[in-house]
């Protein structure tokens, strides 16, 4: 057999002396693969200096610069007559950089001499986040002038050390005046701060915390300025790049009149001192608590508050700069923070009988000149268990009486029998007829004032003792409604608790007809520097009630006799006040829990037929309405007699800037 011949592989590979050489191809392929890299290389190149060139360059000037916040000087609240309220004051305030006490320890010792300071106060100043870490730290506020002087000739004893000037706020009346109404300013929160991320606060700002300084925040705090600072790598300030100013804050203007204001104020705080000095003659000689109380003046025509005052109150100068620890303590101690005229829960008694009489003749329950006998007793029909006998207050007449004149000697059996009457289901509208009356006037509602946290009252039904005993079990137990209870609310009793500008507004609406109005603080905002108006608050009407004259005029017809009747319950109080004011009014006399006070109410308005002015005046724990809060109301009708008001006023332009604008 022949072998198989083998395959080699120098057999299928031609030699080099016999295959052509090929220099082209693989230069072909060098040259391509230089070209990929190349353009990979141009493409990262024009990426960088083209498409990230704005990212690169913003983030080297972040390393470079960084833009600080300017506080702006916040703007002034005026009265109706341009008189200012709030303002601001320069004051001295001393700085001391982070980067300096790190680089010089020993200053922070220096410094707290310097503003009387111990070092730890110092260095719990500097450590204080607040601030932005590029700025200075401010440590001593309202330096005196000599301090001042004295720093700037030792300058550079003091490295790291500056003087700036700022502004805070000063109330030219003094810090007690409107004290509720203005409200104050304070450290901004961290909840507020977050709920404004791009209204330019920052962890150091002020912002208003109550009052109008709270309601008008937006107007009242200005534009805030910018400062760019240049920084070096370790994050040192090195220079001031620029700045642009901040812008003053807008004028807020108030219908409150400040004369008629702080007159309010001091009535409402002498008379409380009176009624706690005075014994209680029909209740036994007792001496009033009197512990707090509220007073307020409206425009029953448009909603306008021309007063409004809290007591016990305070000074808006403990705010200034921050409030001490111990003066806080004793504000709620006290309870001078709240504002009572707002947010005072307080039961009407007979103020009440307004809205009872108006449902009595909307839904046909009684006639107004339908005479009841009042024996100073009623017994509740087919009552089998609870009160089922109630009596008038000691001093009531008794005898044959209608709606007016019910209203006039305050008759407290004649309003039972109505209570007693709607239960039965006499009414048109059903057994809730003076609830549903009640809405109508605003009462156990919010009335919308441009105050914050105004409170809400409450009128007694089986529905809201529902709701109490469901938040509050031990406090209000009883879940059920009777004749009785319902007798109990006709007369302002029983868990009926109202707000007194609830019941200020209520009276305001009868006053005018039957409109009912949101009560308005601030008239306008204004810019300071141009003059013109941003902002206008017109007439805000909220409801309405059916008044016309069948029911309207019975009703003023008592109300009228409240003053003018010898027979009236607050007739003592206005002997020898000018007949030509035609003043309307009605005493509240409140029993709250056993063994205490009633607490003492009074409103009244004139004059009529078109009242310009509405007063209610309310003490807790007072007395009866005839003993303390009439003659508080009468005082506050005497200021205005001899002090009408004028219309509104508008401040004129100014040219105020800014310090360090």
């Amino acid at each position: 057999m022949r072998p198989r011949k083998g395959v080699h592989v120098a057999s299928l590979v031609g030699s080099p002396e016999d295959e052509p050489s090929r220099p082209n191809l693989r230069l072909r392929v060098v040259g391509i693969t230089v070209l990929l890299l190349f353009g990979v290389l141009v493409l990262r190149l024009w990426t960088l200096q083209v498409l990230d060139a704005k990212s690169f360059a913003a983030a080297v000037t972040r390393n470079q610069v960084r833009v600080v916040s300017v506080a702006a000087p916040r703007g002034e609240i005026v009265d109706r007559n341009n008189k200012v309220l709030v303002t601001n004051v320069p004051e001295q305030e001393i700085l001391l950089s982070r980067a300096a006490a790190v680089l010089h320890p020993s200053i922070v010792g220096l410094v707290a001499a310097l503003v009387g300071q111990s070092p730890t106060q110092v260095k719990n100043s500097v450590g204080n986040n607040r601030y932005s870490p590029y700025e200075p730290v401010p440590v001593a506020t309202g330096v005196p002038a000599s301090t001042v002087q004295f720093l700037q000739t030792h300058q550079s004893q003091y490295p790291g050390v500056s003087v700036e000037t700022l502004t805070q706020r000063t109330y030219p009346l003094g810090g007690t005046a409107a004290t509720h109404v203005l409200g104050f300013v304070g450290d901004i929160s961290a909840a507020f701060l977050k709920a404004n991320p791009n209204a330019g606060y920052t962890q150091g700002s002020q912002v208003g915390q109550s009052g109008v300084e709270q309601q008008y925040e937006a107007y009242l705090r200005g534009v805030t300025g910018r400062q760019a600072l240049s920084v070096d790598a370790g994050g040192t300030v090195v220079g001031t790049l620029s700045r642009t100013a901040p812008q003053l804050g807008d004028t807020v203007v108030l219908n409150i009149d400040a004369g008629l204001q702080q007159a309010v104020e001091n009535d409402l705080a002498a008379q409380i001192y009176t009624d706690h000095h005075t014994p209680d003659l029909v209740d036994g000689g007792r001496i009033p608590p009197a512990i707090n109380g509220a007073a307020i003046v409206l425009n029953p025509g448009n909603g306008q508050v021309l007063a409004l005052a809290s007591y016990p109150t305070f000074d808006l100068n403990q705010w200034v700069g921050g409030i001490s620890t111990a003066n806080f303590a004793a504000l709620q101690a006290t309870g001078a923070e709240n504002n009572y005229a707002i947010q005072g829960q307080y039961t009407p008694g007979s103020t009440f009988k307004l809205v009872t009489a108006t449902a009595a003749l909307q839904d046909g329950v009684i006639s107004a000149n339908q005479y009841y006998n009042d024996t100073l007793t009623f017994k509740v029909p087919n009552c089998t268990g609870g009160t089922c006998t109630f009596h008038d207050d000691p001093g009531d007449g008794g005898g044959e009486v209608n709606l007016p004149l019910a209203l006039t000697v305050s008759s407290d059996s004649y309003f039972y029998n109505l209570g007693a009457l709607f239960w039965e289901g006499r009414g048109t509208y059903g057994t809730d007829g003076i609830q549903n009356v009640a809405a109508q006037y605003g009462e156990g509602q919010i009335t919308g004032i441009d105050l914050p946290a105004e409170g809400r009252g409450r009128v007694d039904s089986q529905t809201e003792r529902q709701k109490l005993h469901a938040a509050a079990p031990g406090a209000f137990p009883n879940t059920t409604w009777y004749t009785g209870d319902n007798v109990e609310m006709a007369f302002g009793q029983g868990a009926t608790a109202l707000t007194p500008i609830e019941q200020a507004v209520s009276y305001a609406t009868f006053a005018n007809g039957g409109t009912r109005y949101a009560p308005q603080v601030a008239s306008a905002v204004v810019s300071p520097t141009t003059g013109k108006v941003v902002q206008s608050y017109s007439p805000l009407v909220t409801g309405h009630v059916n008044l016309p004259p069948a029911i309207f005029d019975p009703i003023l017809q008592g109300l009228e006799g409240v003053i003018a009747n010898p027979k009236g319950t607050g007739a003592a109080d206005f002997v020898g006040f000018p007949a030509s004011w035609n003043l309307a009014g009605k005493t509240g006399t409140a029993s709250n829990q056993a063994g205490l006070e009633p607490n003492s109410w009074f409103v009244a308005f004139g004059p009529n037929p078109n009242p310009q002015y509405l007063v209610l005046a309310v003490i807790d724990q007072g007395g009866y309405g005839a003993q303390a809060a009439a003659p508080l109301v009468r005082s506050i009708f005497n200021y205005i007699v001899a002090n009408p008001l004028s219309p509104v006023k508008l401040p004129p332009t100014t040219n105020t800037t800014p310090p360090g604008g």
